[in-house]
């Protein structure tokens, strides 16, 4: 046994000497004065594709660091103040001739969209929320009742000379080509206005302060990473170079930082081995598994998704060991953790994977696709070895779970109702981004107030992706091999086959008993009321409105908080039907939200039934699904 361990030591012994001549090789060969990251002013460190402005070689575009209060950038003819790094690819910023032209209400704002250039190399993109505009200019020729028909349903702004602006917030899908005479545009807006815009002026919903994201080319992006430079030849291809980018460090310090470090290395490494060889089978850390070769292999099929990937020692550093746990989840724990740059970030920790490490994938590859102001944002992850970390964007408010139905509060709502509506209004219009806004639709399957979580001022953000399903824009009914979702939650034809097909409807059901919960301020079955026939939330709402008694709401101040409280509730109940059909699509429950209360129509009573209680009408947590014919 001794003879066994001293062969395998002087064999990684070997390994890591080799590893030593490389690594001095590589940074003989591929470092410069140029540094991974840089500090900038009140943005904290800044990262390749910028550079500091005396080192413009060094990345795809500079930022001027020296200006105060706020750091510069310049991109194409625009020069924007740089307001702060919200994740590794993206800053919100301030544009003043966008400010100006808006403080005067001058009609140049509608001369063309915000745009950004772009190259071979990066692209920039405005990051939602916007607003689409359609400018339509003044012809003698031109039947104007033709746009005011095509525009039947927009808000018109009309004090323009020799144009016309049409526009409804949230952007809607139009049939059809528009009108000769319009161009679209596209324009940043506050993410409140959209809640309400009838009572605003166009001006007043517009802003001089958006995101913006980036986005290495892959080409770009393996380059540089692989040590070269990314450049762009004169007949405007692209080219990646390995000529170096600035003066190299001294070869002899190099050789020595390598060297010493990974002795350093090396030792850390024999002591660990000890441990390890004394506490487990070699087998056991050697073997690295069928879910290990699963993600391995999705990793290596989706580089293109270009997020950022941290070694697991990154991860218990910026977590500060993980000392601050901010939760427990159904895949892991979560932890507080802060980037290099200053900014705060949500690290959820995976447990032992199962199912061939499908949670992890899941969350990479739905997340990783979107950009959409209520869907969290996946700032990187950790794959090493056994080690799995997921690095969100931090959300000071936590999840919407402990604002609607914790027992500290008693009955004094924490939430007043305008503020329960329009996160109800952010969450659906996430939801309708990922059933229609993306290239590849994605399921989420698990909607509950626990994945809602909550910036600084209360926007909401879908979350929890561990059973999210991609699917062809295509498909309309998906297959599951089992059921997924969290009781209380799950539509019923996840569960029970014959109701209908599982598709976008699902996410609609979770949803509906989601608004529920957050108009009752409890969970939809609560065996702890005083009385029996309220164990069951939906059917005792519906029952009050039908006879139309009073609701006994807590938080309802005034009339407008009411109208609130019953759209949502209507707007819940048709939600949770059980026949799938029944149910509005998510862009219908938006229309509905944002529509008059007035013309909501009472929807039939869903039918889910329970014997086992006093008063036949009120289920328990045990269901019975009837069939519909009894119910018509």
């Amino acid at each position: 046994m001794v003879a066994l361990d001293y062969l395998l030591l002087l064999f990684i012994f070997n390994l890591l000497m080799m590893f030593v001549s490389v690594v001095a090789q590589n940074q003989i060969q591929n470092n410069s004065s140029c540094v991974d990251e840089f500090k900038c002013g009140n943005l904290g460190y800044v990262s390749f594709p910028f550079s500091v402005s005396s080192q413009p070689d060094c990345g795809l575009h500079t930022i001027d660091c020296d200006v105060t209060p706020n750091p510069t950038i310049r991109l194409g003819k625009n020069v924007y103040s740089v307001l702060r790094q919200r994740f590794s690819d993206r800053f919100r910023v301030l544009d003043h001739r966008f400010q100006d032209l808006l403080a005067k209400k001058s009609c140049q704002i509608f001369e063309r969209s915000i745009s950004f250039p772009s190259s071979h190399s990066i692209s920039f993109r405005l990051v939602e929320p916007n607003v689409t505009l359609f400018r339509c200019n003044d012809s003698l020729d031109m039947d104007w009742s033709m746009n005011d028909d095509y525009f039947r349903e927009y808000q018109n702004y009309t004090k323009c000379s020799g144009f016309n602006i049409y526009y409804k917030n949230p952007s809607r899908e139009l049939e059809g080509d528009i009108p000769d005479n319009c161009s679209l545009i596209q324009l940043p807006i506050t993410w409140n206005s959209e809640s309400n815009t009838s009572n605003s002026s166009l001006f007043d919903i517009l802003t001089a302060k958006f995101g913006i994201q980036w986005s290495l080319s892959d080409d770009c992006s393996n380059c540089y990473y692989g040590g070269g430079q990314c450049l762009t030849d004169s007949n405007n291809k692209f080219v990646c170079s390995n000529t170096p980018k600035a003066k190299r460090k001294s070869k002899r310090i190099l050789v020595a930082a390598a060297v010493t470090s990974s002795i350093g290395g090396i030792a850390v490494v024999v002591v660990l081995l000890l441990y390890l060889r004394t506490k487990c089978s070699f087998i056991s850390w050697k073997t690295k598994g069928e879910d290990y070769r699963n993600v391995k292999a999705f990793l290596k099929n989706h580089g293109s998704l270009a997020l950022r990937k941290y070694s697991y020692s990154e991860v218990k550093k910026m977590t500060e060991y993980f000392k601050n746990k901010l939760g427990q989840g159904g895949y892991g724990s979560v932890y507080k953790g802060k980037l290099h740059n200053g900014s705060l970030v949500a690290v959820k920790v995976l447990k032992e994977s199962k199912g061939g490490g499908e949670e992890f994938i899941n969350e990479v590859a739905s997340i990783g696709r979107t950009s959409h102001i209520n869907i969290v944002s996946l700032v990187g992850f950790c794959f090493e070895g056994q080690d799995r970390a997921l690095i969100y964007d931090y959300m000071p408010n936590g999840s919407l779970e402990k604002f609607i139905y914790d027992a500290k509060c008693g009955t004094n709502r924490q939430l007043g109702w305008q503020t329960l509506y329009n996160i109800s209004l952010g969450i659906a219009r996430g939801l309708e981004y990922l059933h229609r806004g993306c290239n590849t639709r994605i399921l989420h399957f698990d909607i509950k107030p626990h994945n809602i979580l909550l910036d600084e001022d209360f926007c909401p953000k879908i979350s929890d992706f561990g059973l999210a399903k991609l699917c062809n824009n295509k498909e309309s009914i998906v297959s599951l091999l089992g059921a997924r979702g969290t009781i209380g939650y799950i539509a019923p034809e996840i569960v029970c086959k014959n109701i209908g097909g599982v598709s976008h409807k699902s996410d609609v059901y979770s949803y509906g008993m989601m608004v529920l919960e957050m108009v009752g301020g409890r969970k939809n079955v609560d065996v702890v009321v005083d009385h029996t026939s309220e164990i069951y939330f939906p059917h005792w709402i519906y029952k009050q409105i039908e006879q139309k008694k009073e609701l006994g709401l807590t938080g309802i101040v005034v009339e407008e908080d009411k109208k609130l409280a019953e759209k949502m509730i209507l707007v819940s109940l048709w939600c949770i039907q059980t026949d799938p059909s029944s149910r509005p699509s998510i862009n219908m429950v938006i229309e509905m939200l944002q529509g008059e209360l007035e013309s909501l129509q009472m929807p039939p009573k869903p039918f889910l039934y329970s014997s086992s209680v006093s008063d036949s009408d009120m289920p328990t947590t045990t269901y019975m699904i009837q069939n519909s014919k009894d119910q018509v």
